[in-house]
């Protein structure tokens, strides 16, 4: 059953998700003896998802049948079968819009306010420093920047001038979590945002409760060396029918152009960086993801 039910998972889903770009491996690691997990497993590695999120992937495959029965077609998506708890939750993160909007990510104060004042709806600093007095005033001063106006402003990494600067919230990358006190920022008040890249890594941001989850890099970048290939449109389409109950941010290498196609995958955000930032006129630029997000 299993390399009959593999090939027909892999037949059904090609079209939409590719093929890998290596050699699919031959020795794979099975921690599970059902059919349905192990041929799962092989389609998913020959789609092209990494070993972690195969995993991922093919136990839910195997819960959903277990419910259902077992359907090649089928791409799994239901939060009951990767294990995801359902809400409300104790203990989450406080909650953010639903829909970010436009999240502009920024390198400093100066842009924060830039940003804010042309109307951004969520903001980003993303300040990088190892002078802890730089981090704290450049904090701070993000922090006056959109004082009195609607935005939203989450920082980057620095969680604790984040929280003695009263920001709205804190962003984290995958590296960063262990390193942050994440009880102390909850019981703050402050929002917290993560960063994914894959099942195995959303599955990890859910078990804490975040206020959004972000995900990426949906097309090629050169801000930031990514440690996993751009994921595409159909694959953020599928994460955003597993965490539809969260906030979710899309991010990496989108423009105008690419935009409808990110917002039909069903995200209420993306994420912009270079876009913004190196615009010959950022302000008029901001108007034109606007509206386009409006439509």
């Amino acid at each position: 059953m299993t390399s009959v039910s593999a090939q027909a998972i892999f037949d059904a889903h090609t079209a939409r998700f590719g093929v890998a770009s290596g050699d699919t491996p031959t020795d794979t690691a099975y921690t599970r003896d059902d059919p349905v997990y192990r041929a799962a497993k092989v389609a998913c590695l020959r789609l092209g998802f990494i070993g972690i999120d195969a995993e991922c992937l093919a136990q839910a495959w195997a819960a959903r049948s277990q419910r259902l029965g077992f359907d090649a077609t089928a791409w799994p998506d239901d939060p009951a079968d990767f294990g995801l708890r359902p809400w409300p939750r104790e203990g989450a993160f406080a909650p953010c819009p639903q829909a970010l909007g436009l999240y502009a990510v920024l390198p400093d104060a100066t842009w924060v306010g830039r940003m804010a004042r042309a109307g951004v709806q969520t903001l980003q600093l993303r300040f990088k420093s190892d002078d802890a007095a730089a981090v704290t005033r450049e904090v701070r001063a993000a922090a006056r920047a959109v004082a009195g106006t609607p935005a939203l402003l989450f920082i980057n990494d620095h969680w604790q001038a984040a929280i003695d600067a009263g920001a709205y919230g804190v962003h984290l990358g995958q590296e960063d979590i262990d390193a942050a006190d994440l009880g102390a920022i909850r019981n703050a008040g402050l929002r917290l945002g993560l960063s994914t890249h894959g099942y195995a890594e959303m599955l990890r941001a859910d078990a804490l409760s975040p206020s959004y989850i972000a995900m990426g890099a949906v097309f090629p970048t050169t801000l930031k060396r990514m440690a996993t290939a751009p994921q595409g449109t159909a694959r953020l389409q599928a994460y955003a029918r597993l965490l539809r109950d969260y906030p979710l941010v899309a991010i990496g290498g989108i423009d105008l152009e690419k935009l409808p196609e990110v917002l039909r995958s069903g995200v209420g955000s993306v994420a912009v960086v270079r876009a913004l930032v190196a615009a010959a006129s950022p302000e008029a630029e901001v108007a034109r993801f606007q509206q386009a997000m409006a439509r």
